[in-house]
């Protein structure tokens, strides 16, 4: 059977596709400023679950906003989080992305205390002087931590996206952020990944961009 496919332009798919996610979704019940955000996870996973499984803290979106134009840096817990953020579109605010995952110092020093990368990481993310935006799409330990951080005042974030993927206590990670008065959109549940947490990043910027 020959298959005949239709010559678009990228920038063409792209509106067909979030044109389709509209149309499906119908009259779901989504939180007023959050759809963006919602069909641009959709858009990256083909999964409409997001619809459902995306949580807002209250006036997450437009304390996020903010905090871009403000000069906020994003913290991933993977390098191909920190691959999937326009970095362009963020250092026009002022803001870099970083992942300290690789680094020698964080693998010795998680060595020596026994525990994962991820969260060494995380404890020196909390030493930049900078306002930061967490985004964790891999790595149920650097949610843990951060929790930890918050609760014990070593860190403030303006965001958190939590949104690891898997089995081990990812679920119970999510819970703990959600139980933090830090802003925070979480993908409730085992589903997330990297992709997602870096997605959120960009619906954020592209808000921001369409804003002008």
């Amino acid at each position: 059977m020959k298959i005949q496919l239709e010559k678009m332009k990228p920038e063409d798919i792209e509106r067909q596709s979030f044109e389709i996610i509209t149309r499906e979704l119908g009259n779901t019940p989504l939180v007023p400023g959050t759809e963006p955000i919602v069909k641009r996870c959709i858009h990256t996973s083909a999964d409409f679950d997001y619809a459902k499984n995306l949580v807002f803290s209250e006036n997450v979106v437009e304390k996020s906003l903010e905090s871009i134009k403000r000069g906020a840096c994003i913290v991933t817990d993977t390098n191909m989080g920190k691959a999937g953020i326009n970095k362009k579109l963020l250092s026009r605010f002022g803001g870099e992305v970083y992942c300290f995952m690789a680094d020698e110092d964080v693998a010795g020093e998680a060595k020596r205390q026994g525990t994962t990368r991820a969260a060494v990481s995380m404890d020196k993310a909390a030493k930049l002087n900078k306002p930061l935006i967490f985004a964790i799409g891999n790595a149920p330990t650097a949610l843990i931590r951060l929790y930890e951080l918050i609760e014990n005042g070593e860190l403030n974030p303006e965001l958190i996206i939590g949104a690891p993927v898997g089995f081990v206590n990812v679920v119970q990670a999510k819970e703990l952020i959600m139980e933090t008065k830090a802003p925070y959109i979480v993908a409730r549940g085992r589903k997330g990944g990297s992709n997602i947490a870096a997605c959120i990043c960009n619906a954020l910027l592209y808000m921001l961009e369409m804003e002008g």
